[in-house]
């Protein structure tokens, strides 16, 4: 247990820096704070460590196996009269701790943390709308936009802006109004400008076509990224309301049954394979016997066979992503991973199965 949480410390932290350094550029760009920072990337620990723990649990019972082999004493274990199912009990247990772990955050502190992360979206949506309202500075909310306004008074309207869009490759285009308001709409904010002007360059043809308004709206929603936080998504619904109210969050998201049933048993298989993965690690040292030199052939053959069932794991996973009907396919890692650490437990029980018998002299008779 000791192994695992240091291990798990070290790859989630691995982890989390790897994804928060291009997180921070972003954030940092769009003048967002330190806290904002760390609320995001700390709303998102919750699926990360849940993708961590299973792989952190088998490194530890690797680890575990292979310094009490180098010790001697799993030979005195063994020596004793302990079968290999018997010293498997132990990390089956650890096993089963460490899928509670996972269960708890897949099942609760996963879609909790979703659902809030959601919602600081929505909030840091807003506040990138309300970082056009600078005076006097041209802003870049995204790459490709530049917005300018001159000066805003106390009613509220933009004096004097400039908008310039040049996302795509093929066309450029600039907007110049006296005089704009900006707007809610359902589906997100809108820049409604007065008595202007755009200018649309073609840079293919290098053809600029100039056209003026009266006034002309602008979507903001697209470039702003704005988030709803009135519908939840199934990722963010805890399993007990999945499965105590099952018709009230099919109404609240318009997903069918099968998805829901889906959804529940993708938590329950990601926290089985925290059973499972120490398991493997274990059977496929304890079947390669004592050895002088080590355990490294049983180890490369641990993690071998857990990149199998890991891959196995993302097949079945996307073969329920693509159709939701497919959910029971999500057990078949788990099974498979059972399956292996059976094999191996028995090879390790009966190690003298595969090898071969010496050849018959010629008097024997069979």
């Amino acid at each position: 247990m000791l192994l695992f949480g240091l291990f798990s410390l070290i790859l989630v932290l691995v982890f989390w820096v790897n994804k928060a350094v291009s997180l921070l550029d972003t954030m940092m760009g769009d003048g967002q704070s330190i806290a904002a920072f760390l609320k995001i990337t700390s709303l998102g620990l919750p699926i990360l460590i849940a993708d961590v723990l299973p792989i952190t649990a088998f490194i530890a019972a690797v680890f575990t196996v292979n310094r009490m082999s180098s010790e001697s004493e799993l030979i005195v274990v063994q020596a004793s009269g302990f079968s290999p199912w018997r010293l498997a009990r132990p990390v089956l247990v650890f096993g089963f701790i460490a899928s509670l772990m996972v269960a708890s955050v897949t099942h609760i502190l996963g879609p909790m943390a979703q659902h809030e992360l959601s919602v600081k979206q929505a909030e840091l949506s807003r506040d990138v709308t309300a970082r056009l309202l600078t005076e006097g500075t041209f802003v870049h909310p995204v790459t490709g936009i530049t917005f300018y306004v001159r000066e805003i008074p106390p009613s509220g309207e933009l004096l004097d802006i400039y908008l310039s869009d040049s996302r795509s490759n093929t066309q450029r285009t600039n907007f110049l109004a006296r005089r704009a308001l900006i707007v809610k709409e359902d589906d997100g904010p809108v820049l409604l400008m007065f008595d202007g002007e755009s200018q649309s360059y073609n840079v293919q043809s290098k053809k600029l076509a100039v056209t003026t308004f009266d006034s002309f709206a602008y979507g903001l929603g697209d470039l702003l990224g704005s988030a709803s936080t009135g519908t939840r998504q199934l990722r963010a619904i805890p399993s007990q309301e999945l499965i105590m109210t099952p018709t009230q969050i099919m109404t609240e998201t318009g997903a069918t049954r099968v998805e829901l049933r889906k959804t529940v048993h993708e938590r329950m298989e990601k926290a089985l394979l925290a059973t499972v993965a120490p398991l493997i690690g274990f059977a496929a040292l304890i079947a390669g016997g004592f050895s002088r030199f080590g355990l490294w052939r049983q180890i490369f053959l641990a993690f071998g066979l857990l990149v199998v069932v890991k891959s196995i794991d993302s097949a079945a996973i996307s073969a329920a992503r693509r159709a939701s009907e497919n959910w029971p396919l999500l057990y078949v890692p788990i099974l498979a991973g059972l399956a292996i650490a059976g094999v191996l437990l028995w090879y390790a029980a009966n190690p003298n199965v595969l090898r071969k018998l010496p050849p018959r002299a010629a008097g024997d008779t069979p």
